[in-house]
């Protein structure tokens, strides 16, 4: 039994936008993804930390989501910016009943437990980036009320956390994400979203007693990184 994670898959088989077009590491990414969830098995656990599916709605997502579905295992799923599919947790679980997915499941203000350990996340949000105006401040609110109320119905099992956006990075640092991290006393946070030359702005390893590691997919060389 191993618990993996990766971020950012971006995946297209509706949506015609497939990331090929960036070029470098996303060349031929699908095939690359493909190989990299072979090593993944039916006990195993895989987080995917959001921006999976440049889909508008489920619906137009049931391609995409029958590629998840191939992944062997539990799928714990966090929301991404660009996830404009997602919805609440039970129609995705009635779309998932509806279409034959199993083993899918929404991480939104709740948590999983892994062997002794609680998976817990939100998507999080950029402060410089996108808390601009009211709506963006309501957005932002709201992610903290979701980090917040996944850590704590996981009790005082010890937790980890992922995210789609970084808390932290160069030059960078969203005080109110940490202080929660560091109220509910997290020692590992993951998380994705920065991709290419980004990779550079990534603060990783130990910063302040909790350790932080990007996984989105490109930086992993598509593969997804093994925790446990």
């Amino acid at each position: 039994m191993a618990l993996y994670a990766i971020g950012d898959l971006h995946l297209s088989l509706s949506a015609q936008k497939p990331m090929d077009i960036f070029g470098g590491a996303w060349i031929g990414y699908m095939e690359k993804l493909k190989a990299g969830f072979s090593v993944i098995n039916p006990e195993d656990t895989t987080v995917l930390m959001g921006d999976l599916s440049w889909a508008l709605d489920l619906d137009s997502a049931r391609e995409d989501f029958a590629w998840i579905n191939d992944i062997p295992g539990r799928k714990i799923i966090v929301k991404g910016n660009h996830d404009y599919w997602w919805s609440t947790a039970a129609k995705f679980k009635s779309f998932c009943k509806t279409n034959g997915f199993s083993q899918m499941e929404i991480l939104n203000n709740n948590h999983f437990a892994y062997a002794d350990l609680a998976i817990c996340g939100s998507r999080g949000w950029f402060f410089e980036e996108e808390r601009s105006n009211d709506h963006d401040e309501k957005v932002f609110k709201r992610e903290l009320i979701r980090l917040e109320a996944s850590l704590k119905s996981a009790g005082n099992i010890p937790k980890l956390v992922f995210l789609h956006y970084p808390p932290r990075y160069k030059g960078y640092t969203c005080d109110e994400m940490l202080e929660i991290l560091h109220r509910y006393d997290v020692r590992q946070c993951f998380y994705g979203h920065l991709h290419g030359a980004s990779h550079g702005l990534a603060l990783e390893g130990l910063w302040d007693g909790i350790e932080y590691k990007l996984l989105s997919a490109d930086r992993l060389n598509f593969q997804p990184y093994r925790i446990i």
